[in-house]
């Protein structure tokens, strides 16, 4: 998918015009409170920019799962309060996303304001991508913007069905999240490595297949990584591996010789008898795992050979740690690889861009999460677009059946 070919709000006129503003705030909540306003704070900057050109701007989102009915521990209530307090401005609330409530709130919004609707999850048709329920959405604005690639993923009523009723447009957050993925990914300064770690290779089957197509290098690590030495036959032993999934390992390394994409797996491994915070352990080579230990991360020439790589690389892709960073000293090498990669960004060498699962707390671990390229938040829409799937509420942007031909 090609960021340009994406229609941009910032080339529309907005003027006086109320625009409905799809985001992601499925934000963390503890007794009606917000506990982490990341969202809200890179969200908050859209809105800001809407609101200095004249727009009436009318916020649209999910908060958890609700299952179609209204109930107040889902309620948006707190995240507007949220967002007016970043934006230092006030931010009304409308007890409903459609209906008379809904359009109370949004047809009697001036110039520069700004109104939150109430979850529009508490309507089983937003999940259901139900048209009638799109048209009510679309009843409460001029011009719908998605700024919410998150949730593209998904053909949601919001998403998906009102784009087909009403002017659509992409928001900056979006854009920005597409322009990097098809920097990394479909168009990228080549050579282009990949780090893709986490526990299973079950679970990532698509984006391996998909990304030895793409990338020059894939280095792996994590509880994946074993998997794969399994498969060449290394007794692993008691790590974290996947017997069911041996052959597909194998089907993996037949696809990327295929494609001269080259894996870069361990030779080296730290290894510990017990899966706890500072845990006696050793490194040992992939010939001579003791029978007793597991693997919990790469080990220093493994580091040192991964480093090397991104050396050579003008690109880099990344997804999911090394080993289990989240006990000391495990996350060592996922750490180290990071910094040595953002070194390189900030040098210029290197285009960056990380994202889904653990990677964002394994980054923010590591010290470096405001120092890649990109950092993505998406989660299932990352790996979606990983895995080379056409995300609906992308596509319903450049569809010709989209009401925004008809401006």
């Amino acid at each position: 998918m090609n960021a340009i070919a994406l229609p941009d709000i910032f080339e529309a006129d907005i003027a006086g015009r109320t625009v409905l503003v799809r985001a992601d705030l499925n934000v963390p909540m503890h007794h009606g409170v917000v506990t982490d306003a990341t969202r809200i704070i890179r969200f908050a900057p859209t809105v800001a920019a809407l609101q200095q050109r004249g727009a009436k701007v009318v916020v649209l989102s999910h908060l958890g799962r609700p299952k179609g009915t209204h109930n107040p521990v889902h309620s948006l209530a707190p995240v507007a309060n949220a967002l007016s307090q970043e934006l230092d401005t006030p931010v009304r609330f409308g007890s409903d996303c459609v209906g008379g409530a809904a359009e109370a709130v949004s047809r009697t919004l001036e110039p520069g304001s700004v109104a939150m609707l109430e979850n529009l999850r508490f309507h089983e048709g937003e999940e259901a991508n139900d048209r009638a329920f799109a048209y009510l959405l679309s009843a409460n604005g001029d011009i719908f913007v998605n700024d919410a690639f998150s949730c593209s993923h998904r053909a949601h009523a919001s998403t998906d069905a009102i784009t087909r009723l009403m002017p659509s447009y992409a928001g900056p957050s979006l854009l920005a999240e597409v322009e990097a993925l098809t920097l990394a990914l479909d168009d990228p300064d080549r050579p282009v490595a990949a780090v893709v770690g986490g526990a299973k290779v079950s679970t990532k089957i698509d984006i391996l297949t998909h990304l030895v197509s793409k990338v020059d290098f894939l280095i792996i690590g994590g509880g994946m990584a074993n998997t794969f030495l399994a498969a060449f036959g290394h007794d692993v032993g008691r790590s974290l591996y996947e017997p069911d999934a041996l052959a597909t390992a194998r089907r993996v390394l037949v696809q990327a010789q295929k494609h001269n994409c080259e894996v870069v797996l361990p030779n080296d491994l730290v290894v510990a008898r017990d899966f706890a915070a500072n845990a006696p352990s050793e490194v040992a080579p992939i010939s001579a795992i003791p029978s007793d230990a597991m693997a919990l991360d790469i080990g220093p020439a493994s580091l040192e050979s991964a480093i090397g790589v991104l050396e050579r690389c003008r690109t880099l892709l990344w997804n999911g740690p090394l080993g289990a960073f989240e006990i000391e000293p495990f996350g060592r090498a996922t750490f180290a690889l990071a910094q040595a990669a953002a070194g390189l960004t900030a040098a210029g060498r290197l285009l960056t861009v990380a994202g889904g699962g653990d990677t964002a707390a394994a980054l923010g671990a590591a010290g470096v999460a405001d120092r890649f390229t990109y950092l993505s938040t998406a989660g299932g829409a990352f790996l979606e677009w990983l895995e080379g799937k056409q995300l609906p509420g992308i596509a319903a942007l450049t569809s010709p059946e989209s009401a925004m031909e008809n401006i």
